[in-house]
């Protein structure tokens, strides 16, 4: 069942021996479609930049000022951002249970994720 708009292995071929033949009697293209490639890069990365500096006042967490007041002294995590309270309730822990799921799967469990 062949729909007309399917590519065949023929047409690409030939597109891409087209396109290799382009490529290699005209490098200048190929180094103007690069640079052209890497400017646009450099612009998008540039204007997301400046979109997020005026949106966003706060760029760095640290400077946060309801971080800095959690983390102060007289702050609900007073001992600091590496401390023992921040630890306990801040830090995840990784438990393996690949060991119970094969043990489900043994016991002929359907899992569905």
């Amino acid at each position: 069942m062949s729909n007309e708009h399917d590519v065949t292995r023929r047409d690409f071929l030939k597109v891409a021996g087209v396109a290799t033949a382009a490529a290699l009697l005209n490098p200048t293209l190929v180094m103007n479609a690069d640079a052209a490639a890497l400017d646009f890069v450099g612009q998008r990365q540039a204007s997301v930049y400046n979109a997020d500096v005026k949106v966003y006042k706060l760029r760095k967490s640290q400077d946060n000022p309801m971080i800095q007041k959690i983390y102060a002294k007289d702050g609900f995590l007073g001992d600091g951002p590496l401390g023992h309270k921040s630890h306990q309730l801040l830090h995840t822990y990784y438990y393996d249970r690949s060991a119970d799921l094969k043990a489900l799967k043994a016991k002929g469990v359907q899992l569905k994720f």
